[in-house]
């Protein structure tokens, strides 16, 4: 299925009093770009979350942010730095000596002076690295998801103005069928205006009619314009990725229909190419989203 570049998804997984979220979100972009944000002492597993990202997306700037909460026992020491206190016991009660203060101080007070108490996680790598791919792979499939119900929507919007393109490319070639015929028309009448009847070179009249005939012959123009929105079309029944290769095709539509509109020398045709870049330039703006 194709899937849009933007996308969100957000996982959740708990575990004995172990909390894993994840977030990831994207944006459009040339090139996969994937940005881990992740607590320090987790460093160790980031490599295997951007690989189990990549597996999914092949285009996008990617942005995941992972929190982790460990309200359980498992993998917490406390630790007191018993010297630092009696240094700090010693220093107060003299300070009370010399001050005449009385010296009132309890463990709780001792306990909250600065790096008494220190809390160490001693983690089990392993536990946490499979407990917190629970929360990534969770996160992953709601961000696919959105990115796929986007990437449809994206689709629909430009089928439907694929199938206006086309339209208007019919009335283009209606409109130049008839092209060299009224120039002939004009010409003879504007010829008869300005010479006297029967004084008309018919050889100089014919080469005009066949250099008009040749510099606003537009036929090479639509068969292939005709055969890019034909392979568009088929295109957008694939799977992603695409976007690189629909990019292509557009700019290849956008060249065929300005080189109708700078040959063909009808204001019919001038407005239907008009109606036709209009349409272009939208779904430009739409495939720059499309993974």
């Amino acid at each position: 299925m194709i899937k849009s570049m933007t996308g969100f998804g957000r996982g959740k997984y708990e575990n004995d009093g172990r909390t894993y979220t994840v977030e990831i979100k994207s944006v459009n972009h040339k090139y996969t770009d994937i940005n881990v944000r992740i607590p320090r002492f987790l460093n160790s597993i980031e490599d295997k979350i951007r690989k189990r990202i990549s597996q999914e997306i092949s285009r996008g700037k990617v942005d995941v942010f992972v929190n982790f909460e460990n309200y359980s026992n498992k993998g917490s020491t406390i630790k007191i730095n018993k010297e630092l206190a009696k240094e700090y016991i010693k220093e107060l009660k003299s300070l009370a000596e010399e001050t005449n203060i009385k010296f009132d101080l309890n463990v709780i007070d001792i306990s909250k002076l600065p790096e008494i108490l220190k809390i160490e996680d001693e983690e089990d790598e392993e536990l946490i690295s499979t407990e917190l791919m629970n929360a990534v792979n969770i996160a992953l499939e709601n961000f696919v998801e959105m990115r796929e119900i986007e990437g449809k929507k994206l689709i629909e919007d430009i089928e439907r103005r694929i199938y206006v393109i086309q339209e208007k490319v019919e009335n283009i070639i209606k409109y130049s069928s008839t092209l060299v015929e009224d120039y002939i028309y004009r010409l003879e009448n504007r010829v008869n205006e300005l010479l006297k009847p029967g004084t008309v070179d018919e050889d100089r009249l014919m080469q005009e009619i066949v250099i008009f005939s040749d510099k606003s012959s537009i036929e090479e123009e639509i068969t292939r314009l005709k055969s890019h929105v034909s392979q568009f079309l088929e295109l957008i029944k694939q799977s992603s990725p695409i976007g690189k290769k629909i990019d292509f095709l557009i700019q290849e539509i956008n060249r065929e229909v300005n080189t109708i509109g700078s040959k063909a020398n009808c204001l019919d045709i001038t407005n239907k190419v008009i109606e036709i870049k209009t349409e272009v330039e939208n779904i430009r703006e739409q495939i720059q989203n499309i993974e």
